[in-house]
């Protein structure tokens, strides 16, 4: 089932002949109306107001006539009422009977149908009357002018009056809402200045290609995702990532689509257009995270799915028991009839959760922060673990090499030299610190490998001239029989003591020497820690190093639990027995054997400055890369969980407390609930369900 983001009811997506397809997303409704009002917001709502204006100036004529004994009436006062009220009851409301109609030809029921069902019969048995009375029709129902209850013209009327008005609160607050969305879809330049045969074109930015050189001026907004290539500025990145502050930019970095170019001319090759880009992406996942259930929806979309039917049975039940059981008149029965239908629209319990997400969804991308998927801000408000990977995650993932040391009578030359020899043909970080440092000593490889193996979690087997080499860590060696003498063992356990990561050398069964990497720790890492402790919150350190290199790191960060040595297809596991454990995990990483753990853990927070895998795999995207954001995520979805609870309650608080009433539960002690009451309050309940919501706008980090 899926949710009608106009108006939140619950709709069927096999039924429903309703929907359209925005940016790869397909949106569903219960009615044309809802449809229009997504398709041309703008000019909906001008119609919208329009027709509130038109109702409550004729609602407020009828009520005037109605109460006011007025004479020399050149017609009869009821005629005048009739002719008032049916404008207000066939053009004004004619949006209840199109979405009425659509549910009926989509086989489910929506609050069109219920406001549509009280009005009518409240005009219909007033119209009978008129007529009756006027001696117009034949007395097809004596009952109606000899218990002289009267018409229900002023009811209708406002009934009508009150539920669009409504609706245009609603409608302009949610789009308030959404605002932080539309910016985003506003941010995107629609032209581009690209280099073609030599010259400069101005084209529409949907037409640049991927590789073609764009130009961006001072002032103007980087069109496309891309590198530059020449030139120097600052750029404001605050409308994608948050960032208060511009970015220094220079060749060879890379820009984002959408941000802001601030000094100088740069020139940008285009690496991601069209849907491809950043932005696209942003916008993309705000969508979906708007759409998405939450697990709290559950129950309100139960409820929602079955409260129409049996509003409708509880409204048909109280109209029999008070006209045929307690004999009232058949005016009066009606009443309660009209009350329960006007009262019990289930729209603000169908816009409970996606009011609230729809502002979270926006407030976060405000921050850089992306959430896929509803469900994870219900995740990340009960979570009680928190597992950090190390490098490039707590630690700012730049590997210096510290140390080169060579046994058994090899030189650190000849250990470097192999080295680079063996991780020409690797990517990982390590690889190409040795690769840098050996560039700099002007130390190259001689030749390639015979063969070559990289073994995940280890390192890298060779055959170089006819002999084995091994570079990995201590693992690789044992695991191929390499011994590792008492003056190489304790060297080893000095370095990682420090902290550092290292990685040993073997030529035929022989250590020919050690490399040692030193990786800085980031200085958000030890606040957002101890931040996260505050909140209950337990944080372990996962990573493949050693225990002794994991243990120095979890010491200076005051972290206790930590997992070492943990290959890349084992971390999966590890997060899910720690689920297993019943607790809430997040897991926090940003390379490719990040990806199945990310995957795996309750919620996969993902940094934006790493692998595309591992941000696929997140259910969480930092697009900045700053552990603080963590923070931001898990105080704001707090709120928003926060505000769906509030949400449920004042929806169920209405329907719960107000269908009795509407009933007649008070009736015997001389209390009977108007009908126009039962509009207010129902247009009161979607209010208050969308304001609420909207004070989610008013978040801002702690720091």
């Amino acid at each position: 089932m899926a949710k009608d983001i106009v108006c939140g009811m619950f709709v069927d997506e096999d039924k429903t002949p309703f929907k359209v397809v925005r940016r790869n997303i397909t949106y569903y409704f219960c009615s044309e109306n809802c449809l229009n009002i997504f398709l041309s917001p703008e000019r909906e709502l001008h119609h919208l107001k329009t027709m509130t204006i038109m109702a409550f100036a004729l609602g407020g004529l009828i009520a005037f006539f109605e109460h006011l004994h007025l004479l020399n009436l050149p017609i009869p006062k009821h005629f005048l009422l009739f002719l008032l009220a049916t404008p207000v009851q066939f053009v004004a409301g004619w949006s209840f009977y199109r979405g009425f109609l659509d549910a009926v030809k989509s086989r489910q029921a929506n609050m069109d149908a219920l406001i549509a069902i009280g009005t009518t019969t409240a005009w219909l048995y007033s119209s009978l009357y008129t007529f009756q009375s006027l001696n117009l029709i034949p007395e097809i129902f004596p009952e109606l002018v000899s218990n002289g209850q009267g018409v229900y013209f002023t009811e209708s009327s406002l009934i009508i009056s009150f539920v669009l008005l409504g609706r245009v609160m609603e409608h302009t607050v949610e789009g308030r809402a959404s605002d932080a969305l539309r910016k985003l879809l506003d941010i995107q330049p629609r032209m581009a200045t690209v280099i073609r045969n030599e010259n400069e074109e101005q084209i529409p930015v949907e037409q640049v290609k991927v590789g073609e050189i764009t130009i961006v001026r001072p002032g103007e907004k980087i069109p496309v995702d891309g590198e530059i290539i020449e030139g120097y500025s600052y750029v404001d990145q605050s409308v994608i990532t948050g960032e208060s502050m511009p970015v220094e930019k220079k060749i060879g970095d890379y820009v984002i689509g959408g941000t802001i170019n601030l000094r100088g001319i740069i020139k940008i090759m285009a690496t991601k257009v069209g849907t491809d880009t950043m932005l696209s992406q942003v916008v993309r996942m705000v969508e979906e995270a708007i759409l998405s259930r939450a697990p709290m929806q559950n129950l309100a979309d139960r409820v929602a799915k079955y409260l129409v039917p049996l509003v409708i049975i509880i409204a048909a039940a109280s109209f029999i028991f008070w006209h045929w059981v307690v004999g009232l008149p058949l005016g009066t029965a009606l009443i309660f009839l009209i009350s329960v239908l006007i009262i019990a629209c289930p729209c603000a319990l169908g816009i409970a959760i996606p009011a609230a997400l729809m502002i979270g969804a926006g407030k976060s991308a405000q921050y850089g922060i992306l959430i896929k998927n509803g469900e994870y801000f219900e995740k990340l408000a009960k979570l009680d673990m928190i597992v950090f990977d190390k490098t490039g995650t707590l630690t700012s993932g730049e590997p210096k090499v510290t140390d080169v040391l060579a046994f058994n009578d090899f030189t650190e030359e000849e250990v470097l030299t192999l080295a680079v020899t063996l991780e020409r043909g690797s990517k990982h970080p390590l690889g190409e610190t040795i690769i840098r440092f050996a560039s700099q000593k002007n130390i190259i490889a001689v030749q390639d490998p015979e063969t070559f193996e990289e073994l995940p979690g280890q390192g890298i087997r060779a055959t170089l001239n006819g002999r084995d080499i091994l570079l990995g860590n201590l693992k690789l060696m044992k695991n191929y029989g390499t011994e590792i003498n008492g003056q190489v063992n304790s060297i080893l356990e000095s370095l990682e003591e420090e902290g550092k990561t290292v990685i040993l050398l073997a030529c035929d069964n022989q250590i020919m020497g050690l490399i040692a990497f030193s990786d800085v720790i980031k200085d958000e890492a030890y606040e957002v820690v101890e931040r996260l402790k505050s909140m209950k919150i337990e944080v372990a350190l996962l990573t493949g190093d050693n225990k002794r290199v994991a243990e120095a790191v979890a010491k200076k960060l005051k972290i206790k639990t930590f997992f070492a040595e943990v290959a890349p297809d084992e971390k999966a596991g590890l997060i899910k027995k720690l689920r297993g454990e019943g607790r809430v995990v997040a897991m926090v990483g940003d390379g490719i054997n990040d990806a199945p753990a990310l995957v795996q853990a309750d919620v996969g927070i993902a940094i934006g400055s790493g692998t595309d895998i591992a941000r696929e795999a997140g259910g969480i995207i930092l697009i900045k890369n700053e552990l603080r954001d963590i923070l931001v995520a898990i105080e704001l979805s707090k709120n928003v969980v926060r505000k769906m609870k509030e949400n449920l309650f004042w929806a169920f608080f209405y329907n719960i407390v107000l269908i009795p009433i509407a009933a007649g539960v008070l009736y015997p002690i001389g209390i009977l609930f108007n009908p126009i009451f039962a509009a207010v309050a129902m247009a009161t309940s979607d209010i208050t369900v969308v304001t609420n919501s909207m004070l989610l706008n008013r978040y801002k980090p702690k720091n």
